[in-house]
C-alpha cells in the first residue's frame, strides 16, 4: 500500500514539474500551450538508431510545439530517454508511459494492432506537392472488404478534421469494391451524414480516384485497402531511392477504430525502412492527431455516420446475398441475340459485373462486359442504355 501511494506521489510530482516547466516555457516563448509530449521508439530500424534520432533532431528543431520522449537504444543527448533493450520493451514502456499519461502518442514500428483497427497514412503527391491522407495503410478495419472501406473513409475523415482540414474532401481508389464503396457513401450522404466529395481530375469525374488523382493529390482522403495503400505508401515515400529509404511523407499513420484508438493510446507506425524526413513527418503528423483529439473526432464522424445508417450498410454486407432479385440471375440465362453495343454504363462492381449482365440477358437486353478507364462497364447498345439503367438499379447493381 505504501508503495502504491509513494507511486501515486511521484506521478503527481512529475505531472506538477510537468506543467511548471510549460508555464516557464511559455513565459519565455510568448505561448502558454501546453507541449505535445510525443514518445519514439528507437530500436527495429534497418537504418540504424541514429537514423531515428536524426529524425527527432529534426522535429526539435522545426517545431516548438512539440516535446519528444525517446524510448530504448543509447542515451540521447538533452531529450527525455527511457531505457530498454529491444523492441518489445521498447512498447512495454510506451504503454506505461502511456498509463501514467506521460505521452500523448507514440510513434513507433512492428506494433501488432488488434483485429479492428487500422491506420491512416499520409504522403506528399509528386503530381502537386499536395499532402494527401491514405485510408488505410496497413491493418484490418473490419475482416469484410466493403465493411472495412467504408470504416476506412470515416477514420480517415477524422484525422484529417484532427489535423485541422474542416470540411475533407473523400475520394474512392478505384479498386475492387469501390463502386459498392461509393454507393454506401452516397446513401450516407443522402440520410444525412456531412461528406464531401472529390470530383476526378480526368474529364469525367466522378468520386472513383484514378492514377492521375493519385499523383495529383486530387482528394484530401483517398479511401483504399490497407494493402493496396500499404504499397502506395511505400510507393510516394521511396519512389526517388529505390525503395531502400522512405525519405518523403508523414509515415503510415495512427491506428484507430470506431472505439478511437486502440486501448486509448495513440499509436502511429513507422517502417524499418522509414529515413529521418518521415520520421519528422511521422511525429508531427501524430502530434497533431492528438492535439486534435483524434479519438474524439473518430467517435464524433462515427456517431453521425451512425444516425445515417452506417451499422445497416456494414451489417448488410456481412449476410449472404438475399435469394431475391440477384439471386435467380445464377441460373443458366441465354444471351439475347447480338447487337452493336456502342454505349456504356459504369459505376458497377468488378465482383458482380457478370451477375449485372445476366439480370440484362433475362430482360432480352444484349449486353457484353469491359473494363473501361474508370473500371468495369457494361456495354450495350445506345437504344438500350435507359432500359438497361433502370433495371441495374432496380436490382441495386447501381
Amino acid at each position: 500500500m505504501q508503495n502504491a501511494n509513494q507511486q501515486g506521489n511521484q506521478n503527481i510530482n512529475q505531472q506538477l514539474s510537468d506543467t511548471f516547466s510549460a508555464m516557464a516555457d511559455g513565459l519565455l516563448s510568448g505561448q502558454c500551450d501546453r507541449k505535445t509530449r510525443i514518445g519514439l521508439t528507437l530500436i527495429g530500424s534497418e537504418l540504424g538508431e541514429a537514423e531515428l534520432l536524426h529524425g527527432a533532431q529534426l522535429v526539435s528543431r522545426q517545431y516548438s510545439d512539440i516535446e519528444l520522449v525517446l524510448i530504448g537504444g543509447d542515451q540521447a543527448g538533452a531529450f527525455e530517454h527511457h531505457p530498454a533493450s529491444n523492441l518489445t520493451e521498447c512498447h512495454q514502456v510506451m504503454e506505461q508511459l502511456f498509463s501514467d499519461k506521460q505521452i500523448d502518442g507514440c510513434v513507433t514500428l512492428h506494433y501488432a494492432f488488434p483485429l479492428g483497427v487500422s491506420t491512416m497514412g499520409k504522403v506528399v503527391t509528386p503530381g502537386t506537392g499536395r499532402e494527401m491522407f491514405i485510408a488505410s495503410t496497413t491493418g484490418t478495419s473490419d475482416t469484410n472488404r466493403q465493411a472495412a472501406l467504408l470504416k476506412n473513409t470515416i477514420y480517415g475523415i477524422a484525422l484529417a478534421k484532427a489535423s485541422g482540414i474542416e470540411k475533407p474532401s473523400v475520394g474512392v481508389l478505384n479498386i475492387d469494391g469501390a463502386a459498392q464503396c461509393e454507393r454506401g457513401l452516397k446513401e450516407l450522404q443522402q440520410a444525412g451524414y456531412d461528406i464531401h466529395f472529390a470530383d476526378s481530375s480526368r474529364a469525367d469525374g466522378g468520386i472513383a480516384m484514378r492514377g492521375n488523382d493519385l499523383l495529383r493529390g486530387t482528394p484530401d482522403v483517398m479511401v483504399t485497402d490497407s494493402l493496396t495503400g500499404n504499397l502506395l505508401m511505400k510507393m510516394f515515400s521511396s519512389f526517388t531511392t529505390g525503395g531502400s529509404f522512405e525519405a518523403s511523407g508523414f509515415g503510415y499513420g495512427p491506428g484507430l477504430s470506431k472505439d478511437g484508438c486502440a486501448d486509448g493510446q495513440l499509436v502511429s507506425i513507422i517502417s524499418r525502412a522509414s529515413g529521418a524526413p518521415v520520421v519528422a513527418g511521422a511525429i508531427r503528423l501524430c502530434a497533431d492527431a492528438a492535439k486534435g483529439e483524434v479519438m474524439k473526432r473518430v467517435n464524433e464522424e462515427w456517431e453521425a455516420a451512425s444516425l445515417a445508417g452506417i451499422n445497416n450498410l456494414v451489417n448488410k454486407y456481412k449476410q449472404p446475398v438475399a435469394t431475391d432479385t440477384k439471386s435467380d440471375v445464377k441460373a443458366d440465362v441465354i444471351a439475347p441475340p447480338e447487337k452493336v453495343t456502342d454505349t456504356d454504363i459504369g459505376g458497377i462492381d468488378i465482383l458482380e459485373i457478370e451477375d449485372a449482365c445476366q439480370v440484362l440477358w433475362k430482360m432480352n437486353i444484349f449486353a457484353r462486359t469491359g473494363m473501361g478507364c474508370t473500371g468495369p462497364i457494361i456495354l450495350v447498345a445506345k437504344e438500350d442504355k435507359e432500359a438497361a439503367k433502370a433495371k441495374l438499379v432496380e436490382a441495386k447493381y447501381l
